[in-house]
């Protein structure tokens, strides 16, 4: 079954429902819980057809959909899908009727505001995973942001608007940046064909890689533009050191929050890497790779180790993550030197491992509380020494 302009109907519908949404008076609280679940449903049946009628054989962007917006200036309405964007737009739709469901009871306080935000954070999430045109990116990036600002901020914790604050201006330093980089590449393929400027991905990937690399870091463009969206995506990762947002965060977020937060949100951070950082700077890339390897050993490490710390329970409930994240790091690792599972990608990193948070805090829900690794009894330690043996005897 073919459905006209599928993605922009996947897209675009949870925000045409929020706006409708605003005119439901905020009285009618079961209206507005009951119509978010239908249009969440609503969207995840529709991706679905995205499944069925996309064809795994080819390598080429499916089911796109483009429309002129600021042509002076190259900017279009360009969406499509490929493998890698597939498979998080089903996990999206997936996940926001799951969360909706969370927060069935738990949201008493302006439930209208909560669903317009749940569901322009969707349309927001959803358009950055199938947007071909930079700009186009940029503004549904940006869109993630001030739903989740307001998450956090109004149905959060005690201390929401401290973690509200700090997750806004990280991501929006890292957000100026990479505008900065999106508007200069633009400019960049005017100069290489010698035409106008074009924010198409499909153009950039082109043209961007034939950005000459200068002899030192400052004067070398591509190691700058690298820098600028690597950083953007660092900090939605998080990547050490970038990461101190994500612990008041996750811990001030309401339930439903911290699973689209750790379920989503985060995994922008790797598709964004995947899309646009290495494959419009190749060379960069390799040259940044082995410091990216670094941090990301840095980062597993310092979450190890303030999971098994005395006060880990003062850490609340992100310390169960960063135990599961570190055991499903290592694990990762075993994999990767079988050689029957040699194909496991980034992306099937990221998917695999979405589910360890997501489940860790939908045990949170169901208990009403936090816990913290002592409640299993040292069996994550046992498990990460085990694993870890493992991997040092397929080493050798």
């Amino acid at each position: 079954m073919q459905v006209e302009h599928l993605l922009s109907l996947v897209t675009l519908l949870p925000a045409a429902a929020a706006v409708l949404f605003g005119l439901i008076p905020g009285r009618f609280a079961a209206a507005h819980r009951w119509l978010a679940l239908l249009v969440s449903l609503l969207v995840f049946g529709l991706s679905c057809f995205i499944w069925t009628g996309f064809d795994a054989n080819t390598g080429i962007f499916q089911l796109t959909e483009r429309l002129d917006w600021i042509p002076q200036y190259g900017i279009s309405y360009h969406l499509g899908v490929d493998g890698i964007s597939l498979l998080l737009v089903l996990l999206t739709t997936f996940l926001v009727p799951v969360v909706i469901l969370a927060s069935w009871r738990s949201v008493s306080v302006n439930p209208k505001g909560y669903y317009i935000s749940m569901l322009l954070l969707t349309t927001g999430m959803i358009g950055a995973f199938l947007a071909l045109d930079l700009f186009l990116f940029y503004v549904f990036w940006e869109l993630m942001l001030i739903p989740m600002y307001f998450i956090i901020g109004v149905w959060g914790g005690p201390r929401r608007i401290y973690a509200a604050v700090k997750f806004f201006l990280f991501t929006m330093v890292g957000s100026v940046l990479m505008l900065v980089a999106i508007l200069y590449l633009a400019w960049h393929h005017g100069v290489y064909t010698g035409g106008p400027p074009s924010f198409d991905y499909l153009d950039l990937v082109v043209s961007a890689p034939h950005i000459a690399m200068g002899p030192t870091f400052f004067s070398s463009a591509p190691m700058l533009l690298f820098a600028a969206f690597g950083l953007a995506f660092a900090i939605k990762v998080p990547m050490f050191p970038f990461h101190t947002w994500l612990p008041d965060a996750h811990v001030e977020a309401p339930t439903a929050g911290s699973v689209i937060l750790a379920g989503v949100l985060l995994k922008m951070g790797g598709y964004g890497f995947l899309r646009l950082a290495i494959p419009l700077f190749p060379d960069a890339s390799l040259t940044f790779a082995p410091w990216i390897g670094l941090l990301a050993v840095n980062a597993v490490a310092l979450g190890a180790g303030h999971a098994v710390m005395p006060d880990a329970a003062a850490i609340g409930s992100i310390a169960p993550q960063i135990v599961y994240f570190a055991i499903g790091t290592v694990v990762l690792g075993v994999l990767g030197f079988n050689a029957s599972v040699k194909h496991l990608g980034p992306l099937n990193v990221m998917l695999m491992l979405n589910v360890i948070p997501v489940a860790v805090f939908g045990i949170e829900a169901a208990l009403g509380r936090a816990f913290v690794p002592i409640e299993l009894g040292g069996a994550a330690m046992v498990i990460a020494a085990l694993v870890a043996n493992n991997l040092y005897l397929r080493r050798r």
